[in-house]
């Protein structure tokens, strides 16, 4: 019985602190893998903006049928404020947070992708002392510093990463380049000579996804159904999308999707992107009791696009490009760990002024 009751404990604490790590670690491989995807299909001649197309209209596809069959709005989302709002979600979250992610994408490798993707603490932390009124920020307080430090080592990650390339830390021998196939199955990286410019439309991307932080926010606390929201800023965001890339890409051809590669690739993009990352994400926050959580396995990807390259693409590293992506790694979890020290001082503050609370949340 003793046995029993032991393998019985073992197995649930193996399912509550094991497996929802491990599957926020298979997402961010999942997430690289796709990543090097697409740099291949737009390596071998894929417009950009097709690719963002396809795969918004399929992601829409997918999730528009859940929302009108098994999900119906406790509220009325018909008014201008509210629309607003999804349309300005879907224009900075969607339209253009993956035009600057793809093209930079275009000029740069999914290392740099991974590597600029953990200044987001950074450029939130930034956008929250610029909100706030003059005088309010309490630099003397530990989560504050924190998320201080953590911004300016992250960002000097970023900025090492782009401007400075140095010696090679590993090359690929002659004999591994030569037994190469002339065209390989996937690609992994461009010149190095387009990492500026990489960088600079993958900050950009960055700082959408910050602004469209602050928009959710206020969203939710306006409407806090979030299928809705999410449903309905992806169908703008579609939408949006689709317009651009008819503009921007005027070959008819480019439209003509033929090759498995391509089709695939947009297929498993929308599915990921729009049903799998967030149902196991989902499940790893009611697991562990936070969005921290998922957080905190984001600067695996750039292990894992590190790793990836090494092993499988006789990927050439440099000094600049490695050193830079550790340093923005480890900013990236010391504005974390602010964010876990902000967390503990709301509580102690909540717990020693629970009048003052009271009276400042009731108050019109």
């Amino acid at each position: 019985m003793a046995m029993e009751e032991m393998r019985m404990t073992l197995s649930n604490r193996i399912i509550q602190d094991v497996i929802p790590g491990l599957a926020m670690v298979f997402m961010e491989g999942i997430t690289v893998g796709l990543t090097i995807m697409t740099k291949t299909v737009m390596a071998r001649g894929m417009s950009p903006f097709v690719f963002i197309a396809y795969t918004n209209v399929a992601s829409s596809i997918l999730l528009l049928p859940s929302f009108f069959f098994f999900h119906r709005p406790r509220e009325s989302f018909f008014n201008l404020s509210l629309l607003s709002k999804f349309f300005f979600l879907g224009l900075i979250g969607v339209t253009l947070a993956q035009n600057f992610a793809f093209m930079g994408l275009n000029y740069s490798s999914p290392i740099v992708v991974a590597t600029m993707a953990n200044q987001l603490p950074g450029f939130s932390f930034l956008f929250s002392i610029v909100l706030r009124p003059f005088g309010q920020v309490e630099f003397k307080r530990p989560s504050t510093r924190a998320k201080s430090i953590g911004t300016v080592v992250s960002m000097a990650g970023a900025v090492f990463v782009a401007v400075y390339k140095g010696p090679a830390l590993w090359k690929p021998a002659s004999t591994i380049s030569s037994s190469l196939p002339p065209w390989p199955l996937f690609i992994f990286g461009s010149t190095p000579e387009s990492w500026i410019l990489g960088c600079i439309l993958l900050a950009g991307a960055t700082l959408c996804a910050s602004v469209w932080n602050i928009i959710q926010i206020t969203t939710v606390q306006e409407f806090p159904d979030a299928r809705t929201i999410v449903t309905l800023y992806s169908l703008f965001g579609t939408a949006q999308c689709v317009i651009i890339s008819v503009i921007s890409e005027r070959n008819l051809s480019a439209w003509v999707i033929t090759d498995a590669m391509e089709i695939s690739n947009i297929l498993l993009s929308a599915l990921f992107g729009s049903i799998i990352r967030s149902c196991v994400q989902g499940w790893c926050v009611r697991r562990e009791g936070g969005p921290l959580f998922i957080a905190m396995f984001k600067p695996f990807t750039v292990f894992i696009a590190v790793s990836l390259g090494f092993l499988f693409f006789g990927h050439t590293f440099h000094f600049g490009s490695v050193i830079g992506s550790f340093i923005a790694a480890m900013g990236y979890y010391c504005s974390m760990w602010g964010q876990i020290i902000e967390g503990e001082e709301n509580q102690i503050g909540q717990q020693h002024v629970p009048l003052l609370h009271d009276e400042t949340s009731c108050s019109p």
